[in-house]
């Protein structure tokens, strides 16, 4: 099934806007649909293109980047010749898919660019990881662009919801809750996308059998086993640790701070031992990584205080299909429980992680904030997120606390406030009841989290 993505406007502005300067990079997790939209836009915007995959390439296109990137006539003739298509000067583009697995062909863009035929785009998973880039050198010529899962809005649209998503944005532009009955229907859509995550085949299988969560789920887990494999592929020397913290997300995410407990892997563990984890986790896109502020202000990374982590799922789908077993999923209580509300603190971890996912998105760094009393002997204060507008000349921060539940309390929100007033633009809420302005709080539904 083909989807609407709505990175396919980026790779229009770029080829408006910068495609004879740069190369474009596209980057993401494996199996987002990273290759599906780039050829999807090569056919509708070029007279003609060449998709050259690394995972499966012949040994005439090996030889040409290795004997014939000096004579470029020959180099074209070669590609043009064994892939039999005709390319056309201004009017072509080349695609390197997967492109890690041949770095050479990345460090070829540099002269490629600069002889102006054509246009390239390149994509990649774990492409950045320091053991694919070491032996090259990173073009200049290249525009990076991070592509994420499916988003709910792009959830709806897969499932014909268009109206209801207009609606959503709407809604949320004015500042005024949806009628009830379709708030519920929007709530209901939100809890299947969470289950069924936004991973383009796990969305396919969903919808061609008419909406199965069982046959999802069977799609997630291949996923899973494939990042595994991704995993057995890392450095010998953080491997290991990478598979740990990787196994171990669920149980992270379902304790109340959510935050990574190094001694609950290996005792007298310490951040620096596991750096290179979450730097392989991160880069590869599988894991969004969320570290404390220690100062909130609108430089967020600046205080940034990466002893304390939080290690969310990149897709909020596949993390359910990590946390449970198929047993678990099989009779289908999960799926009833998690529709109807009844899943108590895992509830909390699975909505937490899907807005973490949100922000990741929409281009934000993840940052949370916890206080702790010297007299209380606790934390007394933790917010989940904060973002930054980003402004210079006004900035502003803006907390945001998930609850699932529909009763809940607001004291560590009251006291952030309270705290850095001057500093705060909006404090949000996001919860599973209708959208409301109370007191200093703008009170979101969780399925407007994509508007942010």
């Amino acid at each position: 099934m083909m989807f609407k993505r709505k990175i396919y406007t980026k790779l229009l502005d770029w080829k408006k806007n910068y495609s004879a300067e740069k190369a474009l990079m596209v980057e993401g997790a494996r199996r987002i649909g990273k290759s599906t939209i780039v050829e999807e836009f090569a056919k509708n915007e070029y007279k003609s293109y060449i998709l050259i995959d690394f995972n499966d390439v012949s040994d005439a296109v090996i030889n040409a980047f290795e004997n014939y990137l000096s004579d470029l006539d020959t180099f074209f003739m070669i590609i043009s010749t064994e892939y039999n298509v005709t390319l056309y000067r201004n009017e072509s583009i080349i695609i390197f898919d997967e492109v890690q697995m041949f770095p050479k062909a990345r460090q070829s863009i540099k002269k490629l660019i600069k002889d102006g035929r054509y246009h390239y785009i390149e994509t990649g998973s774990l492409i950045s990881i320091k053991e694919n880039v070491q032996n090259i050198t990173i073009p200049s010529e290249e525009r990076k662009l991070k592509m994420y899962p499916m988003d709910f809005e792009e959830f709806c649209l897969a499932l014909g919801e268009e109206k209801m998503v207009d609606y959503i944005k709407k809604c949320y532009a004015d500042l005024k809750p949806l009628e009830d009955t379709l708030h519920y229907k929007a709530m209901m859509l939100f809890k299947q996308y969470i289950l069924v995550g936004g991973m383009p085949m796990s969305v396919a299988k969903y919808i061609e059998n008419d909406r199965s969560f069982a046959k999802s789920d069977v799609e997630k887990r291949d996923i899973l086993t494939l990042y595994r494999d991704d995993i057995g592929k890392a450095d010998v020397k953080y491997r290991t640790k990478v598979q740990s913290i990787f196994d171990q997300i669920p149980a992270f995410l379902s304790q109340h701070e959510k935050r990574v407990r190094l001694s609950n892997i290996e005792k007298k563990s310490t951040f620096p031992m596991y750096q290179d984890t979450f730097f392989w986790l991160g880069d590869s896109m599988i894991a969004n990584e969320c570290f404390n502020c220690s100062d909130p202000n609108v430089g967020l990374s600046l205080n940034e205080d990466r002893t304390y982590v939080k290690c969310y799922m990149g897709d909020t789908g596949l993390l359910v299909s990590h946390a449970f077993n198929e047993s678990e999923i099989a009779d289908g209580e999960l799926y009833k429980q998690i529709l109807h509300g009844n899943m108590a603190l895992n509830e909390g971890m699975i909505f937490e992680n899907a807005v973490a996912q949100a922000l990741t998105a929409n281009g934000y760094s993840l940052y949370f904030y916890t206080h702790y009393s010297e007299e209380k002997h606790r934390n007394d204060i933790e917010i989940d997120f904060l973002i930054s507008n980003g402004s210079k000349i006004k900035p502003k921060i803006y907390p945001i606390e998930v609850k699932s539940g529909k009763r809940y309390t607001t004291d560590s929100l009251n006291k952030f406030i309270e705290k850095y007033h001057r500093r705060i633009g909006k404090a949000y809420i996001i919860h599973p009841k209708n959208l409301m302005v109370k007191d200093e709080f703008i009170c979101l539904p969780a399925y407007m989290t994509f508007c942010l």
